[in-house]
């Protein structure tokens, strides 16, 4: 009998996280002292895994750690979380990827990546995984992995596909032709379509209108204004709630992982964009990319707070 099909598949990268806390950011040359320090599971991949497991949805992972000491630790914690891991595999005499993330006294990070294993993810890992990439009601991919992979899984996925183009770096056209929901910030929008993100949303609605080379909807998050949701015909202004802020360096993960969770629960666009804006808001008051990651109880109350003020919108001409 065919196994049940995965609401969501992330293909992507796998890190441990190594945060310093310190009280201003250093500058080039200086050196500053820690306030403290901690360890996490990381990586843009298993961070979105983890936050659309949160959330209730059946996630699998396609990806690879290393077979160093850390490896086991990185599978018990997405065990944990109840994530499917028959296609994580452990690239040999290799490290599992790392992240050097410094966090400061006003919650902002800097963070250097080591591949490490992310960085030998091939098209023959991805299709190897076969059924879980191509029945999956959502696949899920970012740049943390070489563009061969996401390339297949975007050729193999039948359902929605959802791309974060990150780090951000400019996009081949035959991968952007693959994609129904691109997830960028303001930087990633930048190296994606090769223009500064607009400030104003009407100038922002016929940008998008006219650019031929990204078919795909878009969803351009914007910190704790929120995102703007363009679904190829109108956009949409999505506000986010004001909270106090430990840590923003997951929060970005946590909407992508909660956009999939409700993509795949077949929610609208807008809706589901307001639905990560909320568990994105939610996962900042704790430090560490998924310490602070929410069930979905955190952020239904989230919602019930923050009522939806009148959405700005902006129809392309």
């Amino acid at each position: 009998m065919k196994p049940e099909r995965f609401d969501v598949t992330v293909v992507g990268s796998v890190n441990i996280d190594l945060v310093a806390s310190v009280d201003e950011l250093p500058r080039p040359g200086e050196t500053v002292s820690a306030t403290g320090y901690a360890q996490f599971l990381g990586g843009k991949g298993s961070n979105q895994a983890i936050a659309a497991a949160r959330l209730g949805r059946r996630v699998a992972f396609v990806g690879l750690t290393g077979d160093d000491a850390e490896a086991a630790e990185v599978r018990a914690a997405m065990q944990r979380e109840g994530i499917d891991l028959s296609h994580l595999g452990a690239q040999p005499e290799t490290p599992t990827g790392r992240a050097m993330v410094q966090v400061d006294s006003s919650a902002e990070n800097s963070i250097v990546v080591v591949a490490g294993a992310n960085g030998h993810v091939s098209a023959q890992h991805v299709e190897a995984a076969g059924d879980t990439v191509a029945d999956a009601a959502v696949v899920v991919a970012q740049l943390e992995i070489p563009l061969d992979a996401v390339l297949a899984a975007s050729r193999a996925a039948r359902g929605a596909f959802v791309l974060n183009p990150a780090p951000a770096q400019a996009l081949p056209a035959e991968i952007l032709e693959q994609v129904d929901v691109l997830v960028v910030n303001e930087i990633e929008y930048e190296a994606a379509t090769g223009r500064p993100l607009p400030a104003d949303t009407d100038a922002l609605a016929r940008e998008l209108a006219a650019d031929t080379s990204v078919t795909a909807s878009v969803v351009v998050t914007i910190g704790e204004r929120g995102a703007y949701v363009w679904d190829g015909h109108e956009l949409t202004h999505v506000t986010a709630p004001r909270v106090a802020v430990v840590d923003t360096t997951g929060a970005g993960d946590t909407f992508i992982g909660a956009l999939a969770d409700a993509l795949s629960r077949g929610e609208d666009l807008v809706t589901a964009a307001r639905w990560a804006a909320h568990a994105g808001a939610v996962s900042v008051g704790s430090l560490g990319a998924t310490t602070g990651m929410p069930r979905p109880e955190a952020v239904h109350a989230s919602l019930e707070r923050s009522p939806e003020p009148p959405s700005a919108s902006a129809e392309a001409p």
